[in-house]
């Protein structure tokens, strides 16, 4: 049987699941997790801690018909800037409900488009958050760029605040493409934004690029990739388009008979991983690529590998707090997730209160299960050690949680001599699958993107 048939058999290419960000996913959040919740978590932050920012600009230019992210059209910068004087005022008041000495291993700015953001503007938001929170030693500071929305102003001012890693989305360099996509960018304006970075001393590049795209075939992606690689980007994220119209009505404009097969995605996705590979990058979990002085693929070879809602990372920080609409936090007790839409997020902010409108509470069992979930999701391997010493499941325990698992995927999973569970190279497309087993929760298969 070949491996595509034994993957068939399995339920690869009709299977629905979460992409793993967290757990339990977004889509367990409820109302039960508010402003008074959030507040008790921010006030057990210990004096003196490394946390993680994000900042989310939910305003766009142009609206990608392929984003399923929310965020929202505007062809004046006039709603950026009074979005980002309500940031500047969330920014104060996280500060003054933190204790002192907080200090920042990771910033980041997301979105929507951040670098719609005028320069001036994104001096005094960056001001507010170091005035407040100023960055650790080894810290990094990084923001998503659109090629389409940048310039030498608008580079200084990153530059000038510190920036160390520039986000560029490139999704596909084919001109049919990025047409049915909604996403027009070419490939000698994206390499005019790599270079300006660079020029600019800002250390890292990375860039994220899409597979499952309508009328993307092999040579296609190859083509794209191999574009990509000339401009030598030292981090790629190689993520699967998701199809969810009834949940991103804009992706309604891309025509469902132009995509590819489940089958013909997988192939897409190996004929990408070859020339990343090819070309000296290292495998980061399921989706990442790596050049192996990148602080992924430092992390991946000394088992330090992490994931969040940004997808894989290096951070190590316990707290990583959401700024701006719709943001998510992670704290040690649970999840909080911002007001999505900007009106209700601006009045929150403008009348002194925490905007968080739903999240999630972690119980033990959450605790356990989200880092099996992380350790299968980085490592493809859960360690029997760490879950007896982190969480006192013994041989007896593990078993019990890993028979599902063996008899459901049989060869694709290994349980090795000291009861640890191991995925192995050939049934890493089924990660997020075996993932799933570990989910105590209901999951509804409307409600996640293909596992392939």
């Amino acid at each position: 049987m070949t491996q595509e048939s034994q993957l068939s058999r399995l339920g690869l290419f009709d299977a629905r699941v979460p992409r793993y960000t967290s757990y339990p996913p977004a889509t367990q959040f409820k109302p039960a997790i508010g402003p008074a919740e959030v507040a008790a978590w921010q006030a057990a932050i210990a004096p003196g801690s490394a946390i993680s920012l994000y900042l989310h600009v939910p305003f766009c230019r142009r609206l990608c018909w392929f984003c399923a992210c929310r965020t929202q059209g505007t062809q004046s910068d006039d709603p950026v800037r009074a979005y980002a004087e309500v940031l500047l005022t969330e920014i104060a008041q996280l500060r003054d409900r933190l204790a002192p000495g907080i200090e920042l291993s990771r910033l980041h700015w997301g979105g929507g488009t951040p670098t719609l953001m005028p320069p001036e503007m994104m001096r005094r938001v960056a001001g507010a958050i170091f005035d407040a929170f100023p960055l650790a030693e080894g810290a990094e500071f990084s923001v998503e760029i659109d090629p389409n929305e940048i310039d030498e102003a608008r580079l200084d001012a990153l530059a000038e605040a510190g920036l160390t890693r520039a986000s560029i989305g490139v999704q596909d360099f084919d001109p049919e493409i990025q047409k049915t996509i909604g996403r027009e960018q070419s490939f000698e304006l994206t390499a005019q934004a790599v270079e300006m970075i660079r020029v600019h001393d800002i250390a890292s590049v990375n860039a994220d690029i899409l597979f499952g795209l309508p009328h993307q075939d092999s040579v296609r992606i190859s083509d794209s990739v191999q574009k990509l690689l000339a401009l030598s980007p030292d981090r790629v994220a190689l993520y699967g388009y998701a199809h969810v119209p009834w949940m991103a009505k804009r992706q309604v404009m891309i025509p469902s008979d132009a995509l590819p097969s489940p089958e013909a995605r997988l192939g897409l996705f190996n004929t990408a991983r070859d020339l990343f590979l090819a070309d000296g990058y290292d495998e980061i979990g399921i989706d990442h690529f790596a050049r192996p002085g990148d602080g992924l693929a430092v992390a991946q070879r000394n088992g330090t590998l992490r994931r969040n809602f940004q997808g894989y990372t290096d951070d190590q920080a316990d707290v990583l707090v959401g700024l701006g609409a719709s943001s998510i936090s992670r704290y040690p007790q649970g999840f909080a997730q911002n007001a999505p839409a900007t009106g209700a997020y601006t009045k929150a902010v403008r009348e002194g209160r925490i905007s968080v409108t739903r999240g999630h509470a972690f119980s033990p069992d959450d605790v356990m299960r989200a880092r099996m979930i992380e350790a299968l999701m980085c490592d493809f391997r859960v360690d029997a050690g760490e879950m007896k010493d982190s969480f006192g499941l013994d041989a007896s325990g593990l078993a019990q949680i890993f028979a599902p698992i063996l008899s459901r995927f049989e060869d694709m999973v290994q349980q090795e001599p000291d009861g640890s569970l191991n995925v192995p190279l050939h049934g890493r497309p089924l990660t997020r699958m075996i993932a799933r087993m570990f989910d105590a929760y209901d999951v509804a298969t409307t409600g996640h993107s293909t596992a392939i």
